[in-house]
């Protein structure tokens, strides 16, 4: 780690839809003197016929889609971060997803931030967003899967009373703790 950054590494920020992730993410690479932002998200819509979305039942097709996407995030986060860069990636990756996530990036250090707010807060901030990311999901189903299905793995943050700004100050204050 350098005095003005985390230097060249890689930074996964993770949680369930409407956590805050996107804003979190690009607040923190802002904040840093050499740092790219991976939208995990790009690599789906990346898929211009054939896409199949993730839902509650996980069909195989959407599943394979979903592995590809974050072997494409890891690879892209490890080339940046090869590069002298950190690669703050974001994306929903949970449950067995993050330690094969975590396995696939190369690059060291790797830091998992999962933001993990109440699921009030997530429905508070999905019905002020100008997306909606839940359909076939309801938050409750998808906060009880990030909560027990996922591996306690990284720097978890209850942000449901934390601003963007107040959430980038404690995952640097994690970082370099």
């Amino acid at each position: 780690m350098t005095a003005d950054g985390l230097g060249p590494c890689v930074v996964l920020i993770t949680g369930v839809m409407a956590a805050g992730k996107s804003t979190v993410a690009q607040l923190l690479a802002e904040s840093l003197p050499r740092a790219v932002h991976v939208r995990g998200d790009v690599f789906r819509r990346m898929i211009v016929s054939g896409r199949a979305e993730m839902t509650p039942d996980e069909a195989e097709e959407a599943r394979r889609q979903l592995d590809l996407r974050q072997r494409l995030s890891a690879q892209v986060a490890d080339a940046y971060a090869d590069d002298g860069w950190t690669a703050v990636v974001q994306d929903i990756v949970l449950g067995e997803d993050l330690p094969r996530y975590v396995d696939r990036v190369r690059t060291r250090p790797l830091h998992v931030v999962v933001l993990a707010p109440s699921p009030g807060t997530v429905r508070e901030r999905e019905e002020g967003r100008g997306k909606t990311g839940y359909g076939a999901w309801t938050v409750e189903a998808f906060d009880a899967y990030l909560r027990s299905g996922t591996p306690r793995i990284g720097l978890w943050l209850d942000t449901s009373g934390q601003t963007p700004e107040e959430t980038v100050s404690a995952i640097l204050d994690g970082l370099r703790g």
